[in-house]
């Protein structure tokens, strides 16, 4: 507001002269405004038309007003002869003031240029400008003999002083957030993308939505951030306030760069009701994350965590049960390895980012350190983001109605049988994802993966560097036993702009005659999903609801030589279950300026194996076991071996206190219950009531739902 009070003043002020004319002879430059205007009277509407553009455009520099700076600019601009505005010379203190002057001529409209005897030439002018506004003293015209001069001294004088002051001219321009039309990677957060699942998958959309994670700048298009953002500004006077509440904490933007700093945060502090052993659980991360771009093709992320906690008690289990070789207590499921920190607690630290590059119009390449998903679920049985981050080269390709996506991953076998000299065994994982928008409501996608590890110095084997041809005729070609391969389907339907369902079907293995033999053989190693999901459910706007259902036979994903199954850190690469289960999801979530709420529920029936060791007590949920353990050949069905029920659920409300940085404060609520058909030392019945209070910037998925 304060800046539309002083524009008015601000003009009102200015003088403008230009060289004694003929009028008989000379005749201003011309606005279309001013054609009918009598010649005597066309300097005046010039001025007072130009006078209105600026007026309409200009914006003071927030550090000039907060500087109460005092001083006098002096501007000088020509129209040429093609009626273009033109500045010839800027003398001010602030080159915000320079910056934002040019931005406002170089907006301005081509006019009928001046003209002398009939023939167009150029004019310069003159505007001396007080500040604080005050009255402008006497403008004098620029002598013809003068202008000449000025422009020689200008370009002498322009080099050096570019030289001279070259540290002093790094000045941040006004802040757009770059970021919302930049090839900056939307976290992998399931909250922050049901904020624009509905507007991304609308009917007759050519959109891709299940290889994630997506891009800003291409979600953009059909959904606002800007404007959404700006419906979630407060206004906040002073710099602690729009820095706490509102911004980055450092924001800096050209025409050519940008870059943000902030600090981020998981801290929580949280009751385990059947934890006996300890008062409280919590988690105390620090985080710091840095994004930027150079020029508008080339995009960088990257984010430190350093983070101790103590969970509740089953998390903690769990966590030390996939603890890898060399003496660490845990690998924290989802982040990474663990050391021993106070009282039982763990100290993980963390470090995730990537390298964003698009060459041409349809291509991204992708080099980093984090994790991808694909899928349109909650759960992905092809890709998920549950494991820990891990190396990658990424390759989309974006045209027609096809998204082509390759990914190359390197992953650890951290188990202490592959350990060699302290050090963890290197493998590696190529696949494709083809996303086909057959119709403008069906999509269907094709998925394949091969892992294979570094024997006999294989290294990262060139031969699947290639993108488009099948991975499995790779395998076969480097060797019968040189790799293990996975495919899938995944599709899509929209019902309408408010409902559509979704689906994978993973195959490990098939073999025809043992599916179709009806005899449940322990080679049909499938996969399934389908949901829906209905947002603005029952006509209440963001009100979103999610119903999804996964199934996966018992020994899907392992192999029989352990390293090549899929996984990383002790972790499936996909379901968090791991294989031998099947369950159902629900969830709410319902969001309202910067308040939100979610709600999710997970049934679901698994079976384990009685114990850990021996031959033939694999009963196929434990990716980490070679198949080969298996006790049955045929009958082999979901659930069998030591089969449980559970039962999750988790309530979650809270306030996004920062919409740039996702900073927020919440409450959560955990139930988990877990029936075992037969108690062993690893498995047996327990019940957890959990409460947590937080401040988090929310940035990546974290699942308790184990």
């Amino acid at each position: 507001m304060k800046y539309m009070l002083l524009l008015p003043v601000l003009f009102l002020s200015i003088q403008i002269s230009a060289q004694d004319i003929n009028l008989s002879s000379e005749i201003y430059p011309e606005f279309p405004q001013c054609e009918s205007v009598d010649y005597k009277e066309q300097q005046e509407c010039f001025n007072t038309t130009l006078v209105d553009y600026i007026t309409s455009g200009f914006k003071v520099p927030e550090v000039v007003l907060e500087e109460n700076y005092e001083g006098q600019l002096t501007i000088i601009f020509e129209v040429d002869e093609e009626g273009k505005f033109q500045v010839i010379y800027l003398d001010a203190a602030y080159d915000e003031l320079k910056e934002e002057i040019k931005r406002v001529f170089n907006a301005l409209p081509v006019i009928e240029p001046a003209k002398y005897n009939g023939r167009p030439v150029h004019m310069q002018f003159k505007m001396p400008l007080r500040i604080p506004l005050q009255a402008n003293s006497g403008i004098q015209p620029v002598p013809q003999e003068e202008e000449i001069t000025l422009k020689a001294e200008e370009k002498d004088k322009d080099p050096e002083d570019n030289i001279i002051n070259e540290y002093e001219k790094i000045k941040s321009e006004e802040f757009t957030h770059p970021r919302f039309s930049s090839q900056i990677n939307i976290p992998l957060s399931h909250e922050y993308y049901a904020r624009f699942d509905k507007e991304f998958n609308r009917i007759g959309t050519n959109t891709h939505s299940a290889s994630k994670p997506l891009m800003f700048d291409e979600v953009n298009r059909y959904y606002d951030f800007e404007d959404q953002h700006e419906q979630l500004m407060q206004d906040r006077s002073t710099y602690a306030g729009r820095k706490l509440w509102n911004e980055h904490l450092v924001r800096f933007q050209t025409d050519k760069y940008w870059f943000t700093l902030d600090p981020g945060f998981d801290l929580q502090i949280g009751k385990d009701f059947e934890q006996t052993s300890h008062d409280f659980t919590y988690n105390n991360g620090r985080q710091f994350i840095v994004q930027g771009g150079l020029g508008k093709n080339f995009n960088f992320y990257s984010v430190v965590y350093e983070s101790q906690g103590r969970f509740a008690e089953y998390y903690n289990r769990y966590a030390e049960s996939i603890r890898p070789a060399g003496g660490d207590p845990a690998i924290v499921p989802g982040r990474g390895v663990a050391k021993t920190f106070m009282d039982e607690g763990y100290d993980y630290p963390v470090a995730e980012g990537y390298l964003s590059f698009t060459p041409a119009e349809f291509i991204n390449i992708q080099f980093g350190h984090g994790k991808n998903f694909i899928g349109d679920g909650y759960r992905s049985l092809v890709l998920s983001d549950n494991a820990s981050p891990y190396p990658y080269l990424k390759l989309n390709t974006n045209f027609w109605k096809l998204k082509y996506t390759n990914t190359w991953m390197s992953l650890r076998d951290v188990r202490p049988a592959v350990v060699n000299s302290g050090s963890y065994r290197t493998k590696y994982i190529a696949n494709h994802y083809l996303s086909l928008n057959v119709t403008k409501r069906l999509n269907l996608g094709f998925f394949e993966s091969v892992m294979w590890e570094n024997d006999n110095d294989r290294g990262f084997d060139i031969n699947y560097l290639n993108p488009v041809i099948f991975y499995r005729a790779i395998e076969f070609a480097t060797g019968a036993d040189g790799g293990n391969a996975i495919i899938g389907l995944t599709g899509k339907y929209k019902f309408s702009d408010q409902v559509y369902a979704y689906g994978q079907w993973l195959i490990d293995e098939f073999s025809s005659t043992d599916v179709f033999g009806g005899e449940g053989s322990w080679k049909n190693k499938l996969g399934f999903q389908a949901g829906f999901k209905y947002f603005d459910a029952f006509k209440i706007h963001n009100l979103f609801l999610q119903a999804e259902y996964n199934q996966v036979r018992p020994y899907t994903y392992s192999h029989n030589s352990i390293t090549l199954n899929y996984g990383h850190n002790n972790q499936s690469m996909a379901h968090l279950w791991g294989a031998n289960f099947r369950e159902f999801v629900g969830i709410a979530r319902y969001k309202r300026d910067r308040w939100f709420g979610s709600t999710k529920f997970i049934v679901g029936e698994r079976g384990f194996d009685f114990s850990n060791f021996g031959s033939k007590s694999n009963y196929g949920q434990d990716i980490y076991r070679t198949e080969d353990d298996r006790p049955f050949e045929s009958g082999v069905k979901i659930g069998q071996g030591n089969t449980t029920n559970s039962f999750y659920t988790e309530l979650e409300a809270g306030y996004i206190v920062n919409p740039s940085t996702n900073l927020k404060l919440f409450a959560s609520f955990i139930y988990r219950d877990f029936d075992v058909q037969t108690n062993t030392v690893v498995n047996f019945d327990n019940s957890t009531t959990w409460i947590n209070f937080g401040l988090r910037t929310d940035i990546f998925n974290w699942y308790f739902d184990y």
